[in-house]
Protein backbone atom coordinates (compact mmCIF):
# COMPACT_ATOMS: atom_id res chain seq x y z
CA UNK A 1 0.00 0.00 0.00
CA UNK A 2 0.96 3.33 -1.06
CA UNK A 3 -0.62 6.25 1.54
CA UNK A 4 -1.12 9.57 -1.03
CA UNK A 5 -0.01 12.41 0.07
CA UNK A 6 -2.22 15.48 1.48
CA UNK A 7 -1.70 17.57 -1.71
CA UNK A 8 -2.39 14.15 -3.67
CA UNK A 9 -5.52 13.56 -1.51
CA UNK A 10 -6.85 17.05 -2.11
CA UNK A 11 -7.32 16.34 -5.68
CA UNK A 12 -9.64 14.27 -4.56
CA UNK A 13 -11.60 15.37 -1.64
CA UNK A 14 -11.95 18.94 -3.76
CA UNK A 15 -13.70 16.78 -6.89
CA UNK A 16 -17.67 16.86 -6.92
CA UNK A 17 -20.03 16.22 -9.33
CA UNK A 18 -19.45 19.56 -11.38
CA UNK A 19 -15.83 19.69 -11.07
CA UNK A 20 -14.13 16.65 -12.39
CA UNK A 21 -9.94 16.66 -11.01
CA UNK A 22 -8.06 15.15 -14.44
CA UNK A 23 -5.88 16.19 -16.59
CA UNK A 24 -5.21 15.15 -19.80
CA UNK A 25 -3.44 15.70 -23.01
CA UNK A 26 -4.21 15.34 -27.10
CA UNK A 27 -1.87 14.04 -29.43
CA UNK A 28 -2.41 14.18 -32.87
CA UNK A 29 -0.63 11.76 -35.46
CA UNK A 30 0.72 10.71 -38.59
CA UNK A 31 -0.09 7.56 -40.61
CA UNK A 32 -2.56 5.30 -40.36
CA UNK A 33 -4.49 4.59 -36.93
CA UNK A 34 -2.42 1.21 -35.37
CA UNK A 35 -4.12 -2.10 -34.74
CA UNK A 36 -5.86 -1.97 -31.56
CA UNK A 37 -4.26 -5.43 -29.78
CA UNK A 38 -0.87 -4.17 -31.10
CA UNK A 39 -1.88 -0.78 -29.61
CA UNK A 40 -2.58 -2.24 -26.02
CA UNK A 41 -0.08 -4.67 -25.99
CA UNK A 42 2.60 -2.04 -26.48
CA UNK A 43 1.35 -0.16 -23.47
CA UNK A 44 0.76 -2.72 -21.43
CA UNK A 45 4.52 -4.01 -22.19
CA UNK A 46 5.44 -0.86 -20.21
CA UNK A 47 3.18 -0.82 -16.93
CA UNK A 48 5.48 -2.43 -14.85
CA UNK A 49 7.36 1.09 -14.97
CA UNK A 50 4.34 3.05 -14.13
CA UNK A 51 2.10 0.23 -11.45
CA UNK A 52 -0.15 2.84 -10.60
CA UNK A 53 -1.55 2.31 -13.60
CA UNK A 54 -2.63 -0.64 -12.00
CA UNK A 55 -3.73 0.59 -9.08
CA UNK A 56 -6.68 1.77 -7.35
CA UNK A 57 -7.72 4.09 -4.90
CA UNK A 58 -9.25 2.87 -1.18
CA UNK A 59 -10.67 5.14 1.03
CA UNK A 60 -10.05 4.33 4.79
CA UNK A 61 -13.14 3.50 6.81
CA UNK A 62 -14.23 6.92 9.48
CA UNK A 63 -11.56 9.03 7.21
CA UNK A 64 -9.38 7.94 10.10
CA UNK A 65 -6.15 8.16 7.72
CA UNK A 66 -5.38 9.41 3.96
CA UNK A 67 -6.82 7.32 1.15
CA UNK A 68 -3.93 4.37 -0.18
CA UNK A 69 -3.21 2.81 -3.16
CA UNK A 70 -3.78 -0.72 -4.33
CA UNK A 71 -3.41 -3.08 -6.87
CA UNK A 72 -6.59 -3.52 -8.42
CA UNK A 73 -7.05 -7.39 -8.66
CA UNK A 74 -9.72 -6.80 -11.78
CA UNK A 75 -7.36 -5.20 -13.55
CA UNK A 76 -8.11 -5.14 -17.48
CA UNK A 77 -5.90 -2.66 -19.64
CA UNK A 78 -9.23 -3.08 -22.27
CA UNK A 79 -11.74 -1.47 -19.79
CA UNK A 80 -8.90 1.96 -20.22
CA UNK A 81 -7.56 2.15 -23.76
CA UNK A 82 -10.68 2.82 -25.93
CA UNK A 83 -11.66 3.25 -29.59
CA UNK A 84 -13.82 6.02 -31.00
CA UNK A 85 -14.22 8.10 -34.20
CA UNK A 86 -14.58 11.55 -35.32
CA UNK A 87 -17.70 12.29 -37.20
CA UNK A 88 -17.51 13.71 -41.00
CA UNK A 89 -16.00 15.90 -42.11
CA UNK A 90 -13.01 15.11 -38.96
CA UNK A 91 -11.75 18.35 -38.47
CA UNK A 92 -10.55 20.56 -35.54
CA UNK A 93 -14.33 21.32 -34.88
CA UNK A 94 -15.19 17.70 -34.11
CA UNK A 95 -11.84 16.82 -32.35
CA UNK A 96 -12.73 19.76 -30.20
CA UNK A 97 -16.00 18.76 -29.19
CA UNK A 98 -15.16 14.95 -28.94
CA UNK A 99 -12.25 16.27 -26.65
CA UNK A 100 -14.75 18.39 -24.64
CA UNK A 101 -17.35 15.56 -23.98
CA UNK A 102 -14.68 12.66 -22.68
CA UNK A 103 -13.49 15.03 -20.34
CA UNK A 104 -16.44 16.16 -18.74
CA UNK A 105 -16.82 12.82 -17.53
CA UNK A 106 -15.45 11.51 -14.11
CA UNK A 107 -13.50 8.81 -13.91
CA UNK A 108 -14.87 5.41 -12.42
CA UNK A 109 -12.98 5.50 -8.61
CA UNK A 110 -13.77 1.95 -8.55
CA UNK A 111 -11.17 1.13 -11.03
CA UNK A 112 -7.39 2.59 -12.03
CA UNK A 113 -7.79 6.27 -12.57
CA UNK A 114 -7.07 6.78 -16.09
CA UNK A 115 -8.02 6.76 -19.46
CA UNK A 116 -6.66 6.57 -23.02
CA UNK A 117 -8.70 6.90 -26.88
CA UNK A 118 -7.53 6.00 -29.82
CA UNK A 119 -9.37 8.36 -32.16
CA UNK A 120 -9.70 7.76 -35.84
CA UNK A 121 -11.43 9.85 -38.49
CA UNK A 122 -9.07 12.49 -38.92
CA UNK A 123 -8.36 14.37 -42.21
CA UNK A 124 -4.90 13.97 -44.27
CA UNK A 125 -4.65 10.15 -43.15
CA UNK A 126 -4.15 11.67 -39.34
CA UNK A 127 -5.52 9.89 -36.03
CA UNK A 128 -5.41 11.21 -32.44
CA UNK A 129 -4.21 9.87 -28.85
CA UNK A 130 -6.50 11.79 -26.01
CA UNK A 131 -4.63 10.55 -22.55
CA UNK A 132 -6.91 11.05 -19.19
CA UNK A 133 -5.28 11.02 -15.75
CA UNK A 134 -6.34 12.20 -12.29
CA UNK A 135 -4.71 14.49 -10.95
CA UNK A 136 -4.26 13.09 -7.68
CA UNK A 137 -2.13 10.23 -9.71
CA UNK A 138 -0.35 13.30 -11.53
CA UNK A 139 0.86 16.84 -11.72
CA UNK A 140 1.97 18.37 -14.74
CA UNK A 141 5.53 17.09 -14.69
CA UNK A 142 5.23 13.69 -13.67
CA UNK A 143 2.82 13.30 -16.29
CA UNK A 144 4.85 15.21 -18.79
CA UNK A 145 7.46 12.63 -17.96
CA UNK A 146 4.98 9.66 -17.90
CA UNK A 147 4.65 10.31 -21.58
CA UNK A 148 7.93 9.28 -22.86
CA UNK A 149 7.49 5.83 -20.74
CA UNK A 150 4.24 5.35 -22.10
CA UNK A 151 4.87 6.27 -26.00
CA UNK A 152 7.55 4.46 -27.96
CA UNK A 153 11.33 6.65 -28.47
CA UNK A 154 11.39 5.33 -32.52
CA UNK A 155 9.13 4.36 -34.98
CA UNK A 156 10.87 0.93 -35.62
CA UNK A 157 10.15 -0.23 -31.85
CA UNK A 158 8.36 -3.86 -32.23
CA UNK A 159 5.39 -4.85 -30.22
CA UNK A 160 6.07 -7.23 -27.88
CA UNK A 161 4.30 -10.62 -29.01
CA UNK A 162 4.18 -11.55 -25.27
CA UNK A 163 2.84 -9.73 -22.19
CA UNK A 164 4.38 -11.07 -18.12
CA UNK A 165 1.56 -12.27 -16.23
CA UNK A 166 0.38 -9.33 -13.63
CA UNK A 167 -0.38 -10.51 -10.24
CA UNK A 168 -2.02 -8.03 -7.84
CA UNK A 169 -1.42 -8.30 -4.41
CA UNK A 170 -4.46 -9.19 -1.97
CA UNK A 171 -6.51 -6.25 -1.27
CA UNK A 172 -6.33 -4.96 2.15
CA UNK A 173 -9.15 -5.52 4.16
CA UNK A 174 -11.18 -2.48 6.11
CA UNK A 175 -9.70 -3.62 8.99
CA UNK A 176 -6.32 -3.45 7.74
CA UNK A 177 -6.45 -0.29 5.93
CA UNK A 178 -7.99 1.45 9.67
CA UNK A 179 -5.45 -0.75 11.58
CA UNK A 180 -2.20 0.83 9.14
CA UNK A 181 -3.62 4.18 9.27
CA UNK A 182 -3.58 4.17 13.31
CA UNK A 183 -0.29 3.00 13.28
CA UNK A 184 1.00 6.13 10.97
CA UNK A 185 -1.01 8.31 13.63
CA UNK A 186 1.73 6.52 16.37
CA UNK A 187 4.20 8.17 14.61
CA UNK A 188 3.20 10.65 13.65
CA UNK A 189 4.35 12.81 16.87
CA UNK A 190 7.93 11.99 15.57
CA UNK A 191 7.33 13.11 12.12
CA UNK A 192 6.35 16.50 13.95
CA UNK A 193 9.83 16.91 15.51
CA UNK A 194 11.10 16.64 12.75
CA UNK A 195 9.12 18.69 11.10
CA UNK A 196 10.01 21.45 13.65
CA UNK A 197 13.33 20.71 13.52
CA UNK A 198 13.52 21.65 10.08
CA UNK A 199 11.79 24.46 10.01
CA UNK A 200 14.13 25.77 12.98
CA UNK A 201 16.98 25.30 11.04
CA UNK A 202 15.57 27.69 8.19
CA UNK A 203 17.62 30.97 7.87
CA UNK A 204 16.22 34.23 9.10
CA UNK A 205 16.25 35.43 5.41
CA UNK A 206 14.29 32.81 3.90
CA UNK A 207 11.68 32.90 6.95
CA UNK A 208 11.40 36.50 6.27
CA UNK A 209 10.54 35.07 2.53
CA UNK A 210 7.87 33.20 3.80
CA UNK A 211 5.84 36.12 5.79
CA UNK A 212 6.26 38.21 2.64
CA UNK A 213 4.34 35.12 0.24
CA UNK A 214 1.80 34.71 2.87
CA UNK A 215 1.07 37.99 3.12
CA UNK A 216 1.05 38.34 -0.77
CA UNK A 217 -1.19 35.49 -0.30
CA UNK A 218 -3.88 37.38 2.19
CA UNK A 219 -3.44 40.67 -0.02
CA UNK A 220 -4.62 38.44 -2.96
CA UNK A 221 -7.54 37.33 -1.29
CA UNK A 222 -10.16 39.29 -2.03
CA UNK A 223 -12.73 39.85 -4.17
CA UNK A 224 -11.49 40.64 -7.64
CA UNK A 225 -13.69 43.22 -9.93
CA UNK A 226 -16.49 41.27 -11.43
CA UNK A 227 -15.58 40.07 -14.96
CA UNK A 228 -17.75 37.62 -17.42
CA UNK A 229 -14.74 35.38 -17.03
CA UNK A 230 -15.58 34.68 -13.58
CA UNK A 231 -19.36 33.28 -12.00
CA UNK A 232 -21.52 29.94 -12.36
CA UNK A 233 -19.65 26.68 -13.92
CA UNK A 234 -21.40 23.88 -15.08
CA UNK A 235 -20.71 20.36 -15.72
CA UNK A 236 -19.76 20.29 -19.24
CA UNK A 237 -17.04 21.56 -21.21
CA UNK A 238 -15.54 22.94 -24.17
CA UNK A 239 -11.68 23.04 -25.68
CA UNK A 240 -9.91 24.58 -27.61
CA UNK A 241 -6.15 24.39 -28.80
CA UNK A 242 -3.19 26.03 -30.55
CA UNK A 243 0.51 25.98 -31.40
CA UNK A 244 3.40 28.11 -31.19
CA UNK A 245 6.79 27.33 -32.61
CA UNK A 246 9.10 27.07 -29.73
CA UNK A 247 12.14 28.97 -31.63
CA UNK A 248 9.88 31.96 -32.07
CA UNK A 249 8.80 32.00 -28.92
CA UNK A 250 12.43 32.15 -27.37
CA UNK A 251 13.25 34.61 -29.38
CA UNK A 252 10.95 37.49 -28.80
CA UNK A 253 12.28 35.99 -24.67
CA UNK A 254 15.34 36.80 -25.79
CA UNK A 255 14.92 40.44 -27.19
CA UNK A 256 12.79 41.71 -24.50
CA UNK A 257 15.14 40.02 -21.62
CA UNK A 258 12.22 37.85 -20.44
CA UNK A 259 11.61 34.05 -20.28
CA UNK A 260 9.79 32.19 -22.44
CA UNK A 261 6.97 31.33 -19.75
CA UNK A 262 6.65 35.42 -19.40
CA UNK A 263 6.04 35.32 -23.00
CA UNK A 264 3.64 32.52 -22.42
CA UNK A 265 1.90 34.49 -19.77
CA UNK A 266 1.87 37.92 -22.15
CA UNK A 267 0.16 36.26 -25.03
CA UNK A 268 -2.72 35.00 -22.90
CA UNK A 269 -2.75 38.37 -20.99
CA UNK A 270 -3.49 39.61 -24.64
CA UNK A 271 -6.03 36.74 -25.62
CA UNK A 272 -8.04 37.58 -22.07
CA UNK A 273 -8.18 41.21 -23.45
CA UNK A 274 -9.74 40.00 -26.55
CA UNK A 275 -12.27 37.99 -25.37
CA UNK A 276 -13.14 41.28 -22.52
CA UNK A 277 -13.74 43.31 -25.44
CA UNK A 278 -15.51 41.06 -27.32
CA UNK A 279 -17.98 41.07 -24.44
CA UNK A 280 -18.03 44.10 -23.61
CA UNK A 281 -16.40 44.25 -20.49
CA UNK A 282 -14.68 46.93 -19.06
CA UNK A 283 -10.98 45.95 -19.06
CA UNK A 284 -10.10 49.43 -17.46
CA UNK A 285 -11.37 48.19 -14.39
CA UNK A 286 -10.60 44.35 -14.93
CA UNK A 287 -8.90 42.23 -12.68
CA UNK A 288 -7.77 39.05 -14.01
CA UNK A 289 -5.80 36.84 -10.86
CA UNK A 290 -3.95 33.70 -12.25
CA UNK A 291 -3.21 31.04 -10.29
CA UNK A 292 0.29 29.76 -11.74
CA UNK A 293 1.10 26.49 -10.74
CA UNK A 294 5.03 26.06 -9.68
CA UNK A 295 6.87 22.94 -9.82
CA UNK A 296 9.19 22.26 -6.66
CA UNK A 297 10.07 18.90 -7.73
CA UNK A 298 13.97 17.95 -7.33
CA UNK A 299 16.15 15.80 -9.66
CA UNK A 300 15.88 12.88 -7.36
CA UNK A 301 12.20 13.01 -7.42
CA UNK A 302 11.96 12.75 -11.42
CA UNK A 303 9.74 9.46 -11.77
CA UNK A 304 7.64 9.77 -9.08
CA UNK A 305 4.21 9.75 -9.74
CA UNK A 306 3.02 12.37 -6.50
CA UNK A 307 1.94 15.90 -6.88
CA UNK A 308 5.14 18.15 -6.04
CA UNK A 309 3.57 21.67 -6.81
CA UNK A 310 3.25 25.07 -5.12
CA UNK A 311 2.17 28.32 -6.77
CA UNK A 312 2.26 32.02 -6.91
CA UNK A 313 -0.42 34.40 -7.97
CA UNK A 314 0.06 36.81 -11.09
CA UNK A 315 -2.08 39.60 -12.73
CA UNK A 316 -2.34 39.53 -16.30
CA UNK A 317 -2.61 43.03 -17.24
CA UNK A 318 -5.69 43.22 -19.62
CA UNK A 319 -5.92 46.83 -19.69
CA UNK A 320 -2.79 47.32 -21.78
CA UNK A 321 -3.05 47.41 -25.39
CA UNK A 322 0.57 47.34 -26.39
CA UNK A 323 1.82 43.98 -26.34
CA UNK A 324 5.83 44.66 -25.92
CA UNK A 325 4.64 46.66 -22.64
CA UNK A 326 2.15 44.04 -21.98
CA UNK A 327 4.92 41.70 -21.92
CA UNK A 328 7.08 44.27 -20.11
CA UNK A 329 4.49 44.32 -16.96
CA UNK A 330 4.14 40.41 -16.81
CA UNK A 331 7.85 40.57 -16.96
CA UNK A 332 8.47 42.53 -13.80
CA UNK A 333 5.47 40.83 -12.17
CA UNK A 334 6.89 36.92 -12.32
CA UNK A 335 10.00 38.45 -11.05
CA UNK A 336 8.90 40.30 -8.26
CA UNK A 337 6.36 37.09 -7.38
CA UNK A 338 9.03 34.60 -7.33
CA UNK A 339 10.92 37.07 -4.69
CA UNK A 340 8.11 36.95 -2.77
CA UNK A 341 7.81 33.95 -0.95
CA UNK A 342 4.62 32.05 -2.10
CA UNK A 343 6.14 29.06 -3.57
CA UNK A 344 8.45 28.46 -0.38
CA UNK A 345 4.97 29.54 1.95
CA UNK A 346 2.87 26.62 -0.16
CA UNK A 347 6.08 24.20 -0.08
CA UNK A 348 5.52 24.45 4.15
CA UNK A 349 1.37 25.22 4.04
CA UNK A 350 1.66 21.77 2.61
CA UNK A 351 4.43 20.04 4.71
CA UNK A 352 2.35 20.98 7.87
CA UNK A 353 -1.18 19.83 5.98
CA UNK A 354 0.56 16.15 6.38
CA UNK A 355 -0.14 16.70 10.25
CA UNK A 356 -4.65 17.61 9.63
CA UNK A 357 -6.78 15.03 10.27
CA UNK A 358 -8.28 13.90 6.83
CA UNK A 359 -11.84 14.65 7.34
CA UNK A 360 -10.65 18.70 8.63
CA UNK A 361 -8.46 18.60 5.34
CA UNK A 362 -10.59 17.77 3.38
CA UNK A 363 -13.49 20.50 4.67
CA UNK A 364 -10.30 22.39 4.52
CA UNK A 365 -9.64 21.76 0.89
CA UNK A 366 -13.30 22.65 0.00
CA UNK A 367 -13.28 25.64 1.44
CA UNK A 368 -9.78 26.78 -0.03
CA UNK A 369 -11.12 26.02 -3.32
CA UNK A 370 -14.65 28.21 -2.73
CA UNK A 371 -12.46 31.08 -1.32
CA UNK A 372 -9.85 30.77 -4.50
CA UNK A 373 -13.12 30.75 -7.14
CA UNK A 374 -14.49 33.90 -5.16
CA UNK A 375 -10.65 35.46 -5.68
CA UNK A 376 -8.88 34.35 -8.34
CA UNK A 377 -10.05 34.60 -12.64
CA UNK A 378 -8.27 31.84 -14.21
CA UNK A 379 -5.50 29.21 -13.97
CA UNK A 380 -2.46 29.29 -16.75
CA UNK A 381 -0.46 26.19 -15.91
CA UNK A 382 2.73 25.80 -18.53
CA UNK A 383 4.85 22.51 -18.38
CA UNK A 384 7.95 21.66 -19.84
CA UNK A 385 7.49 18.49 -22.09
CA UNK A 386 9.82 16.70 -24.03
CA UNK A 387 11.85 17.92 -26.59
CA UNK A 388 12.38 15.27 -28.61
CA UNK A 389 9.95 12.74 -31.22
CA UNK A 390 8.01 10.49 -29.70
CA UNK A 391 5.41 7.64 -31.57
CA UNK A 392 2.57 6.06 -30.37
CA UNK A 393 2.01 2.24 -32.49
CA UNK A 394 4.66 3.52 -34.68
CA UNK A 395 3.20 6.32 -36.12
CA UNK A 396 5.10 9.58 -35.13
CA UNK A 397 3.55 12.56 -32.41
CA UNK A 398 3.23 15.56 -34.35
CA UNK A 399 1.42 17.65 -32.10
CA UNK A 400 0.37 17.46 -28.44
CA UNK A 401 -2.11 19.89 -26.24
CA UNK A 402 -2.89 19.95 -22.80
CA UNK A 403 -5.87 19.75 -20.99
CA UNK A 404 -6.69 21.41 -17.48
CA UNK A 405 -10.15 20.93 -15.47
CA UNK A 406 -11.59 24.16 -14.37
CA UNK A 407 -12.89 25.17 -10.45
CA UNK A 408 -15.24 26.57 -8.95
CA UNK A 409 -16.02 30.00 -10.20
CA UNK A 410 -13.80 29.81 -12.88
CA UNK A 411 -15.11 29.39 -16.62
CA UNK A 412 -12.07 29.68 -18.45
CA UNK A 413 -8.77 27.70 -17.62
CA UNK A 414 -5.54 28.06 -19.76
CA UNK A 415 -2.92 25.24 -20.05
CA UNK A 416 0.51 24.99 -21.80
CA UNK A 417 3.10 21.75 -23.03
CA UNK A 418 6.05 22.49 -24.68
CA UNK A 419 6.84 19.33 -26.80
CA UNK A 420 9.74 18.71 -29.74
CA UNK A 421 9.86 22.34 -31.01
CA UNK A 422 6.27 23.75 -30.38
CA UNK A 423 4.26 24.88 -27.68
CA UNK A 424 0.88 23.54 -27.68
CA UNK A 425 -1.90 25.75 -25.94
CA UNK A 426 -5.25 23.97 -24.59
CA UNK A 427 -7.83 26.40 -23.39
CA UNK A 428 -10.71 24.77 -21.30
CA UNK A 429 -14.15 26.38 -21.10
CA UNK A 430 -17.92 26.41 -19.05
CA UNK A 431 -20.11 24.94 -22.10
CA UNK A 432 -22.70 27.18 -21.22
CA UNK A 433 -20.62 30.50 -20.09
CA UNK A 434 -18.05 30.49 -22.64
CA UNK A 435 -19.24 29.68 -26.09
CA UNK A 436 -17.03 32.59 -27.29
CA UNK A 437 -13.78 30.25 -26.23
CA UNK A 438 -12.58 31.01 -29.97
CA UNK A 439 -11.81 34.43 -29.86
CA UNK A 440 -9.12 33.17 -26.36
CA UNK A 441 -7.51 30.86 -28.19
CA UNK A 442 -7.43 33.16 -31.58
CA UNK A 443 -6.66 36.40 -29.58
CA UNK A 444 -3.50 34.40 -28.02
CA UNK A 445 -1.89 33.62 -31.48
CA UNK A 446 -2.58 37.34 -32.21
CA UNK A 447 -1.04 38.83 -29.08
CA UNK A 448 1.99 36.47 -30.26
CA UNK A 449 2.41 37.75 -34.06
CA UNK A 450 2.21 40.78 -32.49
CA UNK A 451 5.10 40.57 -30.20
CA UNK A 452 7.03 39.29 -33.08
CA UNK A 453 7.04 42.08 -34.90
CA UNK A 454 7.79 44.34 -32.43
CA UNK A 455 10.83 42.73 -32.00
CA UNK A 456 11.37 42.59 -35.59
CA UNK A 457 10.77 38.58 -36.12
CA UNK A 458 8.73 37.47 -38.80
CA UNK A 459 5.66 35.25 -37.71
CA UNK A 460 6.60 30.85 -38.47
Amino acid sequence: MDRLTPLDSSFLYVEDATFPMHIGSVGVCTGPPPDYDEFVRRIAAKLELVPRYRQKIRFVPLQMGRPVWVDDPHFNIEYHIRRTALPSPGGPEELKSLVGRVMSQHLDRHRPLWETWIVEGLPDDRWAVLMKAHHCMVDGIAGSDLMAVIFDLGAADPAPTELRRFDAAPEPSDCRLLAESLKDFAFMPREQVRLARSLASIPVQTLAEIGRGIRNWFQVARPTAVTSLSGDVGPHRRWEYAEMDLDAVKRIAHTTGGTVNDVVMAVVAGGFRDLLLSRGDDITRAEVHAFVPVSVRREDERGSLHNRVSGMVATLPVSVADPRERLARVRDGMRSLKDSGEVLAGEIVEELSAFVPPLLLALGERAALGLAGRNLTTVVTNVPGPQFPLYAGGRKLEELYPYVGLGPGMRINVAVLSYDGGVGFGVTGDWETAPDLAILRRGIVDALEALLETVGAAPP
